[in-house]
């Protein structure tokens, strides 16, 4: 990186179920309000905003932006999935890294409706058809919903490789309410026992629906800036992104055919290799971890993809608690997308302020003990991946 891209304010809205949220923009603009004044910066100061979202109109970033202010900057929206805000994000940093700007601000929101995802276009080719035809190889089609049905495919491909319990997934579950339990932005905070995330209704095996995240409103902000204006603005000593990789689907996603392949494992094993190498840091320096649990299965295979456990090693590394307090590294302090939520566009956000927060030892009773290094996972199918890595020096 050319030049250093700091993390100098950061904010969120608590997430809510569909029905239960004020409308996108005010989501939103509280968000970023919130970042603005951890940053202590008025808005005036911001040379670019880029606004993520996945269902809206196209310029419903303006909107919300303009909640904040009419200073006539630009404004970029961002729509790649799940991934949306942590695309977001790349795309402010590369700004400040390049020199374009100075500081940018970047929103994440969503207003999701109840249920599963579905397609909001039939008229035309599907943009995950690709994916379609692999479960079509592998499994066949089901009226279980779409990303059941793929990341509960990945499920049983990884059981069937290494003999995997099911109950591996479910303590995953335990441990996202366990953590939730203390975030007051969670939207489930009741911690659930491993008998009751088993017994649950059953969306795909092996899934069942405390596995899987729930739909959710809610938005998410930061404000990035380069070294001058941080110094500019009396910001001492601030988090700053050591390194940051994005990518998108190899061959290896889609030929041979396979389910953990698909949902992304290339994509992320290659975007955090990226990371390793930029930063010359590793896994194993690594205190705290936000990454992208959308199911259970996702989380295991992320161990696994981002280096925190040898692959096939994910079950004792879950049954060890290597991935909770006192283990190895924390995993989703905030609870994860499983029991904070998971607004698509707001995710990536959420995630970077949590670590954030993190970094400054400012997580209250969730905060992980010695955190100076952090690392954020997030993925869209479709294909995308954002690994980030903070630090705080």
């Amino acid at each position: 990186m050319s030049r250093r891209v700091n993390v100098i304010g950061v904010g969120m809205t608590p997430f809510t179920k569909p029905g239960a949220s004020p409308p996108y923009y005010q989501m939103a603009s509280v968000a970023g309000r919130l970042a603005l004044s951890d940053a202590g910066i008025p808005y005036n100061a911001v040379d670019q905003a880029y606004a993520g979202y996945v269902y809206g109109d196209s310029t419903c970033g303006q909107r919300a932006v303009y909640e904040l202010g009419l200073t006539g900057i630009p404004v970029v929206n961002v729509n790649n999935n799940c991934s949306t805000g942590s695309t977001a994000l790349w795309l402010a940093r590369q700004a400040v890294e390049s020199g374009a700007a100075e500081c940018v601000l970047v929103l994440g929101f969503e207003q999701m409706a109840r249920g599963a995802l579905v397609s909001q276009f039939d008229d035309r080719e599907s943009p995950l058809s690709r994916h379609v035809h692999v479960i079509d190889e592998v499994q066949g089609a089901s009226s279980a919903p779409l990303a059941a049905q793929m990341f509960g495919g990945a499920g049983r491909e990884y059981i069937a490789r290494h003999g995997t319990k099911k109950e591996t997934f479910g303590m995953i579950s335990v441990k996202a309410r366990e953590h939730a339990h203390n975030n007051p932005y969670a939207l489930f905070r009741e911690k659930l026992s491993l008998d009751e995330v088993m017994h649950s209704a059953e969306i795909f095996d092996p899934l069942t629906r405390f596995q899987c995240c729930p739909p959710t409103c809610g938005a998410g902000s930061a404000v990035l800036c380069s070294d001058e204006f941080a110094r500019r603005h009396g910001i001492a000593n601030p988090v700053y992104i050591a390194a940051q990789s994005m990518t998108t689907d190899y061959p290896s996603s889609f030929e041979p055919p396979s389910m953990i392949k698909m949902v992304g494992y290339d994509m992320s094993a290659r975007a955090a290799q990226q990371v390793y190498e930029a930063s010359g840091i590793g896994p194993n320096d690594i205190q705290v971890v936000e990454l992208h649990d959308c199911f259970t299965v996702n989380e295991l295979l992320t161990y696994e993809a981002i280096g925190l456990c040898q692959e096939g090693a994910g079950e004792q590394f879950v049954w060890d608690g290597a991935n909770t307090y006192g283990g190895k590294i924390v995993t989703n302090p905030s609870g994860g997308l499983l029991s904070k939520g998971h607004p698509l566009g707001a995710t990536g956000l959420a995630q970077c302020t949590e670590l954030v927060r993190q970094l400054r030892g400012e997580a209250g009773p969730r905060q992980v003990d010695g955190a100076r290094i952090g690392l954020q996972h997030n993925i869209g199918i479709g294909g995308a991946c954002v690994v980030t890595l903070y630090r705080r020096d």
